[in-house]
């Protein structure tokens, strides 16, 4: 399994850029998960697009893929297109985080 992180609901994402090119969309953006928050609020989630995240401060922690995993500040992550996931920030400071989202 690969680190994960989880697509998260408009009022905490910011899009710093979106495009398309030939056959393939490209979403970028940034991303603060405050303390308590889960994403979604219950269940899993799945999109269509690639993600790619990077992690720049505090821990999520979560299922993909039906897997458990952990994520901190330093470290990146894929979810696969498809992919059902979720995530919590049971931590003690708000998450930071970029991601690029691919749809190809």
């Amino acid at each position: 399994m690969k680190k994960q992180t989880v697509q998260v609901t408009n009022e905490i994402v910011q899009n710093l850029f979106h495009d398309q090119y030939p056959n393939t969309e490209v979403k970028f953006g940034f991303v603060t998960v405050p303390v308590g928050e889960r994403l979604p609020k219950e269940g899993t989630n799945a999109h269509e697009e690639q993600e790619y995240s990077y992690m720049l401060k505090g821990t999520l922690r979560g299922v993909s893929g039906g897997e458990p995993y952990e994520i901190t500040a330093g470290e990146s992550s894929l979810i696969p297109a498809g992919e059902q996931h979720w995530c919590i920030n049971d931590g003690d400071e708000p998450v930071e985080l970029v991601f690029a989202l691919v749809k190809a």
